[in-house]
């Protein structure tokens, strides 16, 4: 495995990426790499700046928290519409020992593309709703701290669970 997680403070978690146009053997070879990753550090999404790759790529696999979910490829998604809303904390591979309440919406509506380039418009709710929201700010630069208070961030900061400059 050539891929390691990339931590808050590294600028490559901050660089909106760019989309995939090539659906090949070698991409095809990342996402089971991106993907052994996420096994291998416990998580249940990853996005591809967590590896230090700048394309839109998200894995998501739920199957802990959902019946009948498993390991999902989301390549170049957009979330078009949202409804709904609730709170709950989050936690992230780039932040390790830092959990925090995120408000987000319960429902998205998103296109994106499979591995093999097929295209795709779905809706989704609950738990892999919140983990693809959480994965597609990755794919903008945003961490989920970025969606605390300035004041718990303040916090996190002071006690060193984040860089100032973060």
């Amino acid at each position: 495995m050539q891929y390691k997680i990339r931590y808050i403070g590294d600028p490559v978690l901050r660089k909106p990426t760019t989309d995939v146009g090539t659906f090949d053997d070698t991409f095809r070879r990342f996402i089971k790499d991106m993907t052994d990753v996420m096994y291998v550090e416990d998580g249940i999404g990853l996005a591809a700046p967590q590896i230090g790759f700048s394309k839109s790529v998200v894995i998501v696999d739920v199957s802990e928290l959902v019946k009948g979910e498993g390991l999902r490829i989301f390549v170049n998604p957009k979330i078009y519409s949202t409804s709904g809303e609730s709170v709950v904390e989050e936690g992230c591979l780039s932040i390790p020992g830092v959990r925090e309440k995120v408000t987000r919406p319960d429902t998205i509506r998103m296109t994106y593309q499979d591995e093999t380039g097929a295209e795709f418009d779905e809706e989704f709710d609950g738990w892999p709703a919140r983990v693809l929201q959480h994965e597609v700010d990755h794919l903008n630069g945003i961490l989920f701290v970025d969606h605390i208070s300035p004041l718990k961030r303040q916090l996190l900061i002071s006690k060193e669970m984040i860089p100032a400059k973060y």
